[in-house]
């Protein structure tokens, strides 16, 4: 096995440590206090970060071409500014899980949703995106005794790894990564054990994809979700974790799978329906999404950039 330069070692090295100060600074605030930090550090950070912020400007043209540069920019600031707020409420664990429940709503309707899709004993595929906050999304769902589990990609520090690991292990919520050995096997074993299995599909990563439309563009978004829901028969269920004025609010929605009996053809069909709802959902609150993540760095052969108005074809797998 290789190891990577010591200039990258100390780098990754050096980033862990400023990661374990800061939560050991944040761990015993209050939670109004570190959302107030947060809040500060994400303006800060738009003010330093020139090449996060010129990402997030440039998706924001492609997503709202409509509006002005000035809307523009205020709304990559407030992006910032919620990113930095979630990071330090997910950090303040002690506040957190005290006050979980209180500051994370979940109307009974969107409640159901979720035991329907249980209740069928085929697991469910529960499908979400990097809106609002999505590890409350999992904790929350977790803190009413409901079996968790989430798909997640290893990062290039094994020790920031560990401590993501061990952070949703304290909320109940068990990772499965993707680089693990097995990591198909287990999926397959939570479902069929009835469990949740939690997959976020929107981002451009080095993984199966499907061409979907995008705020009017194809985007290449991870296939898992749809393949593992029609090969197990598992409900498929979006949701997201937003914030409202008053704390945040969880929305569920069953998604049916499709009617087509070609499996490639009901995978790209589900894959597109999924894209389409976190779509709305970041359209609901688009500061409370990743706009410096380059969700359109991977481009089909022969497609064009654009879709035509209306148009909502998907394209063929990658």
């Amino acid at each position: 096995m290789e190891h990577p330069p010591l200039a990258k070692r100390l780098k990754r090295f050096l980033r862990y440590l400023l990661v374990r100060a800061a939560l050991a600074l944040v761990h015993p605030m209050p939670l109004g206090v570190a959302r107030w930090l947060g809040v500060r550090f994400g303006t800060f950070a738009f003010l330093v970060a020139g090449g996060e912020r010129r990402k997030a400007l440039k998706s924001l043209v492609r997503a709202f071409p409509e509006k002005t540069d000035a809307e523009r920019l205020s709304l990559a600031r407030s992006c910032f500014r919620h990113l930095g707020a979630a990071m330090f409420e997910v950090g303040c664990t002690a506040a957190l899980d005290r006050e979980l429940k209180q500051l994370v709503a979940w109307p009974a309707e969107d409640r159901q949703v979720l035991e329907a899709a249980l209740a069928r004993g085929k697991g469910v595929v529960f499908v979400s995106g990097h809106v609002g906050n999505w590890e409350l999304l999992a904790r929350r769902v977790a803190s009413e005794g409901f079996p968790c589990q989430s798909i997640a990609k290893e990062t290039s520090d094994p020790r920031l790894t560990a401590l993501v690991g061990r952070f949703r292990a304290r909320g109940k919520v068990r990772s499965i990564w993707r680089g693990q050995d097995g990591a198909a096997r287990h999926m397959l074993r939570a479902l069929k054990g009835g469990e949740i299995l939690g997959l976020l599909i929107d981002q451009d990563t080095k993984v199966q994809s499907f061409f979907v439309p995008f705020f009017g563009e194809l985007a290449a978004t991870p296939r898992a979700a749809a393949d593992l829901a029609i090969r197990t028969g598992a409900a498929v269920v979006v949701g997201f974790c937003q914030r409202e004025p008053t704390g945040y609010r969880l929305r569920m929605e069953e998604v049916p799978l499709p009617a087509e009996q070609d499996r490639e053809a009901a995978a790209l069909a589900l894959t597109a329906a999924l894209s389409q709802r976190i779509e709305q959902a970041i359209r609901r609150a688009p500061e409370q999404w990743v706009w410096m993540h380059q969700r359109w760095k991977t481009r089909p052969e022969g497609s064009p950039a654009t879709l035509p108005a209306g148009a909502g074809a998907p394209a063929p797998a990658r």
